[in-house]
């Protein structure tokens, strides 16, 4: 039997924010996520932006309820439905783009494969991640990898550093072009493994 993750504080809170939503009947929850979707349109957002973290708590409470296939509201103009939950498609670009394309917010699985991306800008998103890679990697050496550097802590905050340049890259020079395929577009801004807060990545 496959061992449960303990709930950690943050999960608790979240399902406290999570509490207001659960109080909204079909109707009231599936306008709120179209007037969102409407309002969030035509910009690239943080992971971290307070809407989106509230978007993203009603968008899975309306996966659960079936919000989107009871057709109760009229998909936002400019979404198309995504095929995996047939919600509108409100993609998340994340560090594992490359293995697992782009993310629906709504039910969590990949919306957009990556080798459905433009073919031009396949190479550079590629090349982006092969180099995120081996970064993110230093949080996860074992012993032995650890033992073989001299100054772990060291190595440990240059990864760190370096995955805030990378992620600001990607927002800068990745993100943006996507917009020209989808309304609205959110985008990872952290690197928990690396102890790289929202606020460490600046724009």
């Amino acid at each position: 039997m496959a061992e449960q993750k303990e709930e950690t504080p943050i999960d608790r809170l979240w399902k406290e924010y999570a509490r207001t939503f659960r109080d909204f009947d079909d109707l009231t929850l599936a306008r709120w996520c179209s007037q969102t979707l409407g309002q969030i349109q035509g910009r690239a957002w943080r992971l971290s932006h307070p809407l989106v973290g509230s978007f993203r708590l009603a968008a899975q409470l309306a996966h659960d309820r079936q919000i989107w296939l009871k057709r109760l509201v009229n998909m936002p103009a400019g979404y198309l439905a995504a095929q995996c939950c047939r919600a509108p498609m409100l993609p998340l670009f994340t560090r594992d783009v490359v293995e697992n394309g782009l993310l629906c917010q709504h039910c969590g699985e990949t919306c957009v494969p990556f080798a459905d991306l433009p073919t031009n800008l396949q190479p550079l998103i590629r090349r982006w991640s092969t180099t995120y890679q081996p970064v993110h990697d230093v949080a996860h050496w074992d012993e032995a990898r650890r033992k073989k550097s001299r100054d772990y802590d060291g190595d440990f905050e240059d990864a760190a550093q370096k995955a805030e340049r990378l992620l600001a890259d990607a927002a800068h020079d990745l993100v943006p072009p996507l917009l020209d395929l989808f309304p609205a577009l959110i985008w990872e801004d952290q690197d928990e493994c690396l102890e790289v807060r929202p606020e460490d990545v600046r724009l």
